[in-house]
């Protein structure tokens, strides 16, 4: 599964997780660190990306519009990288099992 990282978290969290998530990208490795959250939205539908934010305006577009894409949406507040590397480590099972289910739209963590 690929994650695609909304532009409030770190750039770094790509290379920390490549074991856990080959493939996955930043907005802005992409060219999207201004787009729209729609404009995020439909590209991770287009190219198969999992989207990952703090932002819950991903939550309600999962809401609204369903799969694909799917969205996770990290609770953690004013968290450090470090933090949310940990818990989307932690999370990892978690997250590939979310992937494989077609019916689910949106993973909140923690």
């Amino acid at each position: 599964m690929r994650l695609l990282f909304d532009q409030n978290l770190s750039r770094r969290l790509v290379r920390l997780l490549e074991t856990e998530f080959p493939g996955s990208r930043h907005v802005s490795d992409l060219g999207l660190e201004t787009a729209t959250d729609q404009a995020i939205w439909d590209y991770a539908a287009d190219h198969g990306y999992v989207i990952v934010s703090k932002d819950s305006d991903f939550r309600q577009l999962a809401f609204l519009r369903g799969p694909p894409p799917k969205a996770i949406w990290v609770r953690l507040g004013n968290a450090s990288t470090r933090d949310i590397l940990r818990v989307l480590s932690d999370h990892s099972s978690v997250i590939s099992n979310f992937g494989d289910r077609d019916e689910e739209a949106l993973l909140v963590i923690p």
